[in-house]
């Protein structure tokens, strides 16, 4: 029997966060993987990920204004999906944020879709209102979540299977999509990021990740503030200005660090804080995968990950100022010796990139054997 011939198609390569280290394992797992993405920037296909990825002319376009911003050809992103070269494939695998799903009508192949999310953005108000900047920005993502929903929703009864990265994800596929989901969470670098018994703990803590508003690293500031605790800050984004605004002498800003940079850090932190409600939430996992507890608000991706009392604490969802003092609460009251590094470490290792391919694969042979309509 020959090998299938499986095409992937991600959202985007505007930039290299998780849900294209998904899209790097599905090449690992399928090497002969064609990849598709209406916007492909080279600087963001690092390995496993193709060299050249089969873009369409919006790559062309976001080029041309010096790849400034994505988010003006979105509009543009579900014809130009629907138009890929898809037919002569005998799976299809679609890396989903908003509208990679629109390639169920580009083929008469079975359509598996990983959703990293529904468009969060496009259904939830609150969610949509930290995001827009401005009255024209609110205006402009109102349009584009009015599309992103109407695109979801059309393309939902045609896919074959739906894969959500967590819990969460499941449940928003369920409410917003009326889909069944199955659950695989992405998978994690766990090999980079070790735990190291010669390094000493240091009495700080930790926010990692993109500074965007809707990863909340202000509530993390204010109970840092409220704690009298040290707070280091990495990563950089739109959002820095104002967090620059509102942090005391305790909060320390590193930019954007190299990998070994922010091993070290998980490494040596008390503790990493996730302040905001992640799809799933791939920090954590690298912190844990060093031995190292997480303090998280108990929704979203965290509800799949941090276990209370073995490898980190979740603290109740609520308004910000019910966050803020429960976080100060935690870290005020932190004993770094209820948490075994070990234990920690082993919970990560569910995490593996092995592990993901495994499970990715039984899915895909599963949907190669079932009965097509």
């Amino acid at each position: 029997m020959t090998d299938p011939r499986i095409a992937v198609v991600h959202e985007r390569f505007t930039e290299y966060g998780g849900s294209e280290a998904v899209v790097g394992e599905l090449v690992r797992q399928w090497p002969d993987a064609a990849v598709f993405a209406p916007i492909a920037d080279p600087d963001c296909l690092r390995p496993p990920l193709p060299a050249t990825v089969r873009d369409t002319w919006l790559s062309r376009a976001h080029a041309m204004t010096g790849r400034r911003s994505h988010a003006p050809l979105l509009p543009l992103a579900p014809r130009a999906i629907r138009r890929m070269p898809l037919r002569d494939y005998d799976a299809v695998l679609v890396s989903h944020h908003a509208f990679a799903t629109q390639a169920v009508f580009a083929t008469a192949a079975p359509v598996l879709a990983y959703v990293h999310s529904p468009a969060r953005w496009a259904w939830d108000p609150a969610f949509r209102a930290r995001e827009a900047r401005g009255a024209g920005g609110r205006l402009a993502l109102r349009a584009l979540s009015r599309l992103a929903r109407r695109s979801e929703l059309r393309a939902a009864p045609e896919l074959a299977a739906v894969v959500a990265n967590s819990r969460a994800v499941a449940d928003r596929v369920r409410e917003w999509w009326g889909l069944p989901a199955a659950v695989v969470c992405p998978p994690v670098r766990i090999d980079a990021y070790t735990p190291d018994p010669t390094v000493a703990r240091e009495d700080f803590f930790l926010v990692a990740g993109r500074l965007v508003p809707y990863k909340r690293p202000d509530l993390a500031i204010r109970a840092a503030q409220r704690a009298g605790r040290r707070l280091i800050v990495v990563g950089d984004g739109r959002f820095r200005a104002h967090l620059d605004a509102i942090a005391g002498p305790e909060t320390t800003f590193a930019g954007a660090v190299s990998d070994a940079e922010l091993r070290s850090l998980y490494q040596r932190c008390r503790a990493l804080l996730m302040p905001g409600i992640e799809d799933f939430g791939i920090v954590p996992v690298e912190a844990m995968a060093c031995g190292t507890p997480v303090l998280a608000v108990g929704a979203g991706g965290a509800l799949d990950t941090v276990l209370p009392g073995c490898t980190g604490e979740l603290v109740p969802p609520g308004d910000d100022t019910a966050v803020v003092d429960e976080l100060s609460c935690q870290l005020d009251s932190f004993d770094q010796s209820r948490y075994l590094p070990a234990t920690i470490r082993a919970h990560a290792e569910q995490f593996a990139p092995d592990r993901f391919r495994a499970t990715m694969a039984h899915l895909v042979t599963e949907l190669l054997a079932a009965p097509q309509a």
